[in-house]
């Protein structure tokens, strides 16, 4: 039996009121990604990309369309299943990391398992896990302050990845590092979907990152002008 999509966006509309104009920030977007997919969204600033990652990560929910996550129709869910399931199934990794700079990079990735089931004995073992398939654990007790921003990288890597999620999403994870930094994130990310059925959907301007993905997709104005 043939697996549903990871996600299936269909006629997907976004708009926002601001003062008395619509802001139609997403307009009539398809999207079918499946399990294992690598997918790039681009465009220029303002065209909707912050939108529809927000849409995918079950941050926002759109004004008109579809969104299916897995075969779920997230648009039936209630705000706290619609968080169980982000929960589950999501993760996230941000341009500017969003560590906790006073606690160890152990105890950053730890935080991942927080709203999960997970029992409580286990998620050491998880944090742990989850540093060694970025190359981290023996950098486990040590400040995010006192690490480089491509090990800061690989911790909300790490962090993104603790609870097995089927869905990485990914806004400009490599736009505060150098070439050579964030060739090294984008290497994890490959060894990432080597080792799982991981699917990611990264939100970038950078064509370094959409020349690793299987596929880019180009939003401009809210219209996705390329699949």
């Amino acid at each position: 039996m043939a697996r549903e999509p990871i996600a299936l966006l269909t006629d997907l509309e976004r708009h926002f009121a601001a003062g008395d104009v619509i802001v139609r920030a997403l307009q009539s977007v398809c999207l079918t990604v499946e399990h294992g997919d690598y997918v790039t969204v681009m465009g220029p600033s303002g065209s909707g990309k912050s939108t529809l990652l927000n849409i995918l990560g079950l941050l926002d929910r759109p004004t008109a369309g579809t969104f299916h996550l897995d075969g779920i129709d997230v648009g039936t869910l209630t705000d706290r299943d619609r968080c169980h399931l982000r929960a589950r199934r999501i993760g996230f990794v941000f341009q500017s990391f969003h560590l906790l700079a006073h606690i160890s990079a152990f105890q950053n990735v730890k935080l991942g398992t927080i709203y999960t089931t997970t029992p409580r004995a286990k998620r050491r073992t998880l944090a742990y896990e989850a540093l060694e398939r970025v190359g981290l654990a023996h950098r486990a007790d040590f400040l995010p302050p006192t690490m480089s921003g491509g090990e800061r990288q690989r911790v909300a890597v790490a962090r993104a990845i603790v609870a097995n999620p089927s869905l990485l999403l990914c806004d400009e994870p490599t736009g505060n590092l150098d070439t050579e930094t964030g060739s090294t994130v984008l290497d994890v990310f490959a060894e990432l979907r080597q080792s799982s059925d991981l699917t990611l959907i990264v939100v970038t301007h950078d064509p370094d990152v959409g020349d690793r993905a299987d596929r880019t997709v180009h939003i401009r104005d809210g219209f996705m002008v390329t699949t």
